[in-house]
């Protein structure tokens, strides 16, 4: 099923919708948002693996859970659905994080995007959606730093660049 995403402009204002396909083969301009998953002594970050079949950054990974925007869905309410649905977590706050616009490749595709970011505080358990994640642990910052700096670690580009506007 091609699932049709949030069109965005190159200023961040949402234009229209698209199938998934033509966002992606086009190198449309969308909206992403996600949730970086934090200990509720904030001490720890949770950071998954995707896993392969995943169509964008397959196997790499992440320590946002999220995804794009469906046509009329606000940041929050994408970054809310995509926690429950890749984490299984709901019923938390959420805050602002960042917002940035992403343009990158992934394999032959180029990709644009404007990135929505959230904090959620949580010690719960995680239960990950098996189609979309493949593994995940709990680390502390200066761990996430330490895998961060290596440059061949395979972690996913864009949260790669929105982390360091986050953390410096």
């Amino acid at each position: 099923m091609d699932e049709t995403v949030a069109v965005f402009d190159e200023a961040g204002v949402a234009v229209g919708s698209a199938p998934r396909s033509r966002v992606y083969r086009e190198g449309l301009w969308h909206g992403s948002s996600g949730v970086l998953l934090r200990s509720v002594d904030g001490e720890r970050i949770y950071v998954h693996r995707r896993t392969t079949t995943k169509a964008v950054f397959g196997g790499m990974h992440d320590c946002i859970a999220g995804g794009v925007m469906d046509p009329g869905e606000s940041p929050i309410e994408t970054a809310r659905r995509e926690l429950a649905e890749e984490l299984g977590v709901s019923g938390c706050e959420l805050t602002p994080l960042a917002r940035a616009a992403w343009s990158g490749r992934s394999g032959d595709r180029i990709l644009r995007c404007h990135l929505f970011a959230f904090e959620a505080r949580y010690d719960g358990p995680v239960r990950h959606q098996a189609s979309e994640v493949a593994e995940g642990w709990w680390c502390t910052d200066a761990e996430l730093a330490a895998l961060l700096a290596d440059p061949d670690w395979p972690f996913v580009p864009d949260t790669r660049e929105l982390l360091a506007t986050v953390f410096g």
